[in-house]
């Protein structure tokens, strides 16, 4: 245990450095959580709770051979998970065929936070110390991140004391009212990585695609903007392509402001289809459906608010024609 508690108090050091060095104190932190993260061999079991639904997952990540490993998987329900090598993430699903992707991402802000550039979260949120508390018999400091405009959620994380990990993060309307939690019920931390990250490290898994490769069509310029996004998103992305399995064609739109993304989908309603608007929400994440008088589908999916989601379709417009 020596060498772990070693590895620990330099994390620590670090912080105090990042401190002395300008950084304010929850910033230094977050970037404690940052660096334990992409760091620490460790595993953490979690009960994410939504609309007073439980979904435990358990989340494993290790160093092995100067490449690092995560695991994450669903441990309720229909099998789910997910292996990162590195920059690829393979996707499993019991619902359908697995496969690769470069340069990808975890699911879930709970794991975007650690690895995510600081600068965009705190060009938008306000982080703040709120305290100590407890999370798992350890002393955690609290640090909410304080949306600075309207139409965000904002978040409070508790970050273990001594190591940094993120141990527990609340999701927040405006109201101050959960809407989401994630919530470690058990953690280990190890000198070593944990004994089936060698096997996933030499696993064959599905060949990695970059995404121009999922979408090879040509890229095409829409026909149509999003008259509104909230303060500080940005569109990242935009082209036509088939969604998977129904191969309906569709003109598509990324938002981000660099936590949080939005993703828009605008098709043609099929015939007869008349004007309506329908919402679903599974925790965070609010989808907006809805049909306008010209008989054109617009879907919004995103964890934000249902206000906000809801006015980004509305605001769904076509281009002006070029002088």
């Amino acid at each position: 245990m020596s060498g772990l508690r070693t590895v620990v108090f330099a994390l620590a050091w670090t912080l105090s450095a990042s401190v002395m060095a300008g950084a304010g104190p929850a910033e230094g932190l977050l970037q404690q959580m940052q660096q334990a993260y992409r760091q620490l061999n460790f595993e953490l079991t979690l009960v994410e709770s939504s609309q007073g639904q439980l979904e435990p997952k358990r989340l494993t990540r290790g160093h092995l051979d100067g490449q690092v490993l995560t695991h994450l998987t669903h441990l309720n329900g229909r099998p789910r998970e997910y292996v990162q090598r590195d920059d690829e993430i393979s996707f499993f699903d019991a619902s359908h065929d697995g496969y690769t992707l470069k340069h990808s991402r975890l699911p879930g802000l709970f794991n975007r936070l650690q690895l995510m550039p600081l600068e965009p979260v705190l060009m938008h949120y306000d982080a703040v110390i709120a305290g100590r508390s407890r999370v798992l018999g350890r002393v955690a400091q609290v640090v909410r991140l304080v949306p600075r405009a309207d139409h965000y959620y904002g978040y409070v994380l508790w970050l273990d004391q001594e190591s940094g990990l993120l141990l527990k993060l609340d999701t927040l309307d405006k109201d101050a009212g959960l809407v989401e939690q994630s919530m470690g019920v058990a953690l280990h931390i190890s000198e070593e990585p944990a004994a089936f990250l060698r096997e996933l490290k030499a696993a064959s898994l599905p060949p990695a695609m970059s995404l121009v490769e999922v979408y090879p069509a040509p890229q095409q310029p829409l026909t149509w903007q999003a008259g509104w996004l909230p303060q500080g998103f940005e569109v990242k992305s935009q082209d036509k392509h088939k969604l998977p399995v129904t191969e309906q064609p569709v003109d598509y739109l990324m938002a981000s402001n660099g936590v949080v993304d939005v993703s828009v989908y605008v098709a043609q309603a099929g015939i007869g289809a008349e004007p309506h608007q329908q919402m679903v929400r599974q925790g965070a994440t609010h989808l907006v459906s809805l049909i306008n008088p010209a008989r054109v589908e617009v879907t919004v999916v995103g964890d934000i608010p249902a206000d906000t989601a809801r006015r980004i379709a509305e605001s769904i417009q076509p281009k002006a024609a070029n002088p």
